[in-house]
């Protein structure tokens, strides 16, 4: 999965602009008149918030972004303004003397938030004034982006969205809303969790996700429904096609200030350029999870998504390491559908060695990503006996997981992984020795899937059993040693 050629997107960025403001300091006392800490206030900051985000993130991609929001006749709209245009952003505001330019001011002590102040109106605007802004903009635009804060901008969204849809226009609509019929005949609608409970009511499972989700979706009249679910990552719904789950990126969370501006703008970007609705939605929250490892708002530049991208050849989640089956499975899926060869083989693994780097090294040149399937403690005790294994599945399963050349690993308990394998179906499935393909567990069916078998040869010398051996070996000869000494 290439990244996309942004440069050629155009995109109107409709919706609420605010000013994000930053006071740091240090916080080295408690107050004597209250039991707040005292900062000292040492730098004063300012970043772009809300819409006004969304629009730089779409032309950090290297897209061509136009806002159009309200602001304020204050200084607070004219820092706001100014500090979009520095990134290159064409702007229309339509300014008012009834309203603030909206304004967040956080309060940070040695990078912790310790309070946010917000100064703002919510003032409702007619959509009229909107539509003359865009409308020489709508006859070259790819994609109508709306980012509602609810602050007031979108309060005729039904006349902008009609609008839009009648100049053949994708809407996609970042909704604040709790009622979204509010955003009916969008192309692509992406609530979080929150916000989508709040409209179809809680929902005990994923599959209630799905359900309540796909009637959403054909009510609201929409192509797609994506939803934001924070560390469970996303539910893509479209038309006649099963929901796909994308796991959450695999990173450190820092600030989730801002990451849903960088997921639309990824989102509506990719869309723009013709990308499938699954890949946008796949590299959206790669920037998604690239966003949140970040102080404040942020940008993401498409030179980071293509260095995020790379270290696991296309992974389309970012996911790396241990992993159950069932969030093994859908990840493949989407590997597959994106052209990814899957190699796959398995073992117990007990004291990894040279033997085993080089094989799985040589395996793993095979395709785009290679699973691990590692037997538990019990199943490596029926195979090798009771005194296996040495390093209990934890263990060998982390270190496993820490090398470079895997990318998945997964536990089976079972004496063969054939039933593993049966619900995997590598295009490649490995194995190491002298064996005749019919002769290897959930060979018969990867072979009949299409896939094929590839024999590699052990490398000589190199065996767990030959190593403990020589351990045992070198312990009696310690032991006798001691009794010759004590003789």
């Amino acid at each position: 999965m290439p990244c996309p050629d942004f440069s050629k997107a155009r995109i109107i960025v409709v919706g609420d602009a605010m000013l994000d403001r930053y006071w740091h300091g240090d916080t080295s006392r408690i107050s004597p008149e209250a039991p707040v800490p005292v900062v000292r206030i040492e730098q004063d900051e300012y970043r772009v918030g809300g819409a006004a985000n969304v629009a730089v993130n779409v032309q950090a991609l290297g897209a061509k972004a136009l806002l159009v929001s309200g602001i304020g006749e204050d200084e607070a709209g004219s820092i706001l303004a100014t500090k979009v245009e520095e990134f290159g952003v064409r702007c229309s505001f339509i300014k008012s003397t009834n309203m603030r330019t909206t304004l967040k001011l956080r309060v940070i002590g040695r990078h912790q938030q310790l309070i946010r102040l917000d100064f703002e109106d919510k003032y409702r605007w007619q959509a009229a004034p909107i539509i003359d802004k865009c409308l020489e903009e709508i006859k070259l635009a790819d994609v109508v982006i709306l980012s509602d804060y609810a602050k007031g901008m979108l309060a005729g969204v039904q006349e902008i969205i009609k609008f839009a849809t009648q100049h053949n226009v994708k809407v996609i609509v970042d909704p604040k809303d709790p009622n979204l019929t509010v955003y009916q005949g969008a192309t692509i609608l992406t609530p979080n969790l929150s916000e989508f409970e709040a409209a179809v009511g809680p929902c005990k499972n994923v599959k209630e996700i799905e359900q309540k989700g796909l009637s959403l979706m054909e009510r609201l009249q929409l192509e797609a429904l994506l939803i934001t679910r924070g560390s469970q990552g996303m539910t893509l719904i479209t038309p006649n096609h099963a929901p796909e789950h994308i796991p959450a990126q695999a990173r450190e969370v820092f600030d989730i200030t801002g990451a849903g501006d960088t997921v639309i703008a990824v989102l509506g970007a990719c869309i723009a350029t013709g990308t499938s609705i699954l890949e946008a939605a796949t590299l959206a929250n790669i920037a998604g999870g690239l966003s949140v490892g970040r102080f404040g708002t942020a940008t993401i530049t498409a030179d980071e998504l293509k260095s995020a991208l790379e270290p696991h050849r296309y992974s389309t989640s970012g996911l790396k390491g241990v992993l159950p089956v069932e969030v093994l499975l859908p990840e493949l899926k989407r590997r597959k559908a994106l052209g990814d060869k899957i190699v796959m083989t398995n073992g117990c693994f007990d004291i990894l060695h040279l033997g085993h780097i080089t094989y799985l090294e040589q395996a793993r040149a095979l395709g785009d990503c290679l699973i691990v399937a590692v037997n538990d403690d019990d199943s490596v005790k029926r195979l090798k006996g009771q005194t296996r294994p040495i390093n209990s599945l934890q263990q060998r399963a982390k270190v496993l997981a820490a090398l470079g050349c895997v990318d998945y690993v997964v536990v089976f308990n079972e004496d063969t992984p054939q039933r593993l394998i049966a619900e995997i179906l590598p295009d490649i499935l490995v194995k190491g020795g002298d064996y005749a393909p019919e002769q290897i567990a959930g060979g018969i069916e990867v072979i009949q899937n299409g896939g094929k078998i590839e024999i590699l040869p052990f490398v000589k010398g190199c065996s767990t059993t030959s190593m403990i051996d020589r351990m045992i070996l070198s312990a009696r000869k310690q032991e006798l040693s001691k009794e010759e000494i004590v003789a």
